[in-house]
């Protein structure tokens, strides 16, 4: 099963375990998230570059295996690359307070493409948000207050982000809040070029195949 060009792409974040990596062969997932910053799902470098490998031998969307990314908040240039010398991202996620230079000096030092996340509040200004970041990074995604917190945002505040980031060339992402239940009513209302699911696929804290499956195959129904 592998999505069509121009489909919403899924990414499942705060992965943690190789046997949930695997268990998730086939499915059309296009992006693995691991967590560096201070969290329940938060691993270290060791056991990211350990996943990694499982990631690369998974065959996922279409018998390709999944791109890695990696979860910060405000790190240190330093700690980045101590990170990126064990474990070989493919993108770096920045959660904190990071200015468009560092998040530009990241993508140039590093050969790392970088997501910047947006938390959307009211009122927000969300459109010169991302005319700041335009030139810095490679995509903008959009998540609830705090982040990690398994509630949504309001969605109807998407269209105005989603129109500001096409004018710049830059893909959006939605986090915060989803699950197989709800997701395939955010694709088809708003097809977001990527969306972002953590605890929406857990059961007791774990993450959980079966919701995974559910929540990929119905991303890619919608």
């Amino acid at each position: 099963m592998s999505q069509a060009a121009g489909a919403t792409k899924v990414k499942i974040c705060g992965l943690k375990d190789a046997g949930t990596i695997a268990a998730m062969a086939e499915l059309p997932v296009d992006y693995i998230g691991f967590v560096f910053a201070p969290s329940k799902r938060q691993v270290t470098p060791e056991q990211a570059a350990a996943l990694r490998l499982a990631v690369l031998a998974t065959p996922m969307n279409g018998g390709r295996s999944p791109r890695t990314v990696g979860v910060f908040v405000n790190p240190s240039l330093e700690s980045l690359a101590d990170t990126l010398s064990q474990v070989p991202l493919d993108v770096v996620q920045l959660h904190g307070g990071e200015s468009a230079a560092f998040c530009r000096e990241v993508g140039a030092r590093f050969g790392v493409e970088v997501w910047r996340v947006l938390s959307v509040g009211e009122d927000d200004g969300g459109e010169a948000r991302i005319a700041e970041y335009a030139e810095a990074v490679s995509a903008i995604l959009l998540d609830t207050a705090g982040g990690g917190t398994g509630r949504a945002f309001r969605w109807e505040r998407i269209p105005a982000y989603r129109e500001a980031a096409r004018r710049h060339g830059l893909p959006l992402f939605v986090a915060g809040g989803l699950t197989p239940d709800n997701v395939g009513e955010l694709v088809s209302a708003y097809r977001p070029d990527g969306v972002d699911i953590s605890s929406g696929v857990e059961t007791d804290g774990v993450k959980d195949i079966d919701k995974i499956a559910a929540f990929a195959e119905r991303v890619y129904l919608s």
